[in-house]
């Protein structure tokens, strides 16, 4: 099953993928984001059609202290908007820390200033996926143990 990972920003939107088996996360790419997000469904779309993604994974923005902010509202309208016109399922994963470790990821293969305000949201949308990835694994992995 293919996975798609979204880092939803105010200009730009980072898209990750899984592999075919869903074990691993890639960057693919960082959509500019005009005007409503609506404008940004149709990259999406051709993106779920070329890759054959069967999910897709929103990162939640919550507050440090799990409330909601206006980004992870408007990150849930886009969920069900997309879930609607994609015919697809969304899930959120609450994403509290992922651009900075993205940022950090990032400053660590000494990339500069320009390059890294480039690629910081597809490196959050792959971290995003990848925790994704790594929960559903673990919750596979241990569900006897954990129903016991």
């Amino acid at each position: 099953m293919r996975f798609m990972g979204l880092d939803l920003g105010e200009k730009r939107i980072g898209v990750a993928l899984s592999d075919p088996l869903g074990w691993t996360a890639q960057g693919l790419e960082v959509i500019p984001v005009s005007g409503s997000l609506e404008n940004s469904i149709t990259p999406i779309q051709n993106i779920v059609r070329q890759y054959e993604v069967e999910k897709i994974i929103i990162g939640m923005p919550r507050n440090m202290d799990g409330s909601l902010s206006p980004s992870a509202i408007r990150a849930k309208e886009f969920a069900g908007l997309l879930s609607k016109k994609l015919g697809l399922p969304v899930e959120m994963y609450d994403e509290r820390l992922t651009t900075l470790a993205a940022e950090r990821v990032l400053l660590e293969a000494d990339l500069s200033r320009s390059r890294r305000r480039k690629v910081i949201d597809k490196m959050a949308a792959v971290l995003i996926l990848q925790g994704y990835l790594d929960n559903l694994a673990f919750k596979d992995k241990n569900k006897g143990r954990l129903e016991e």
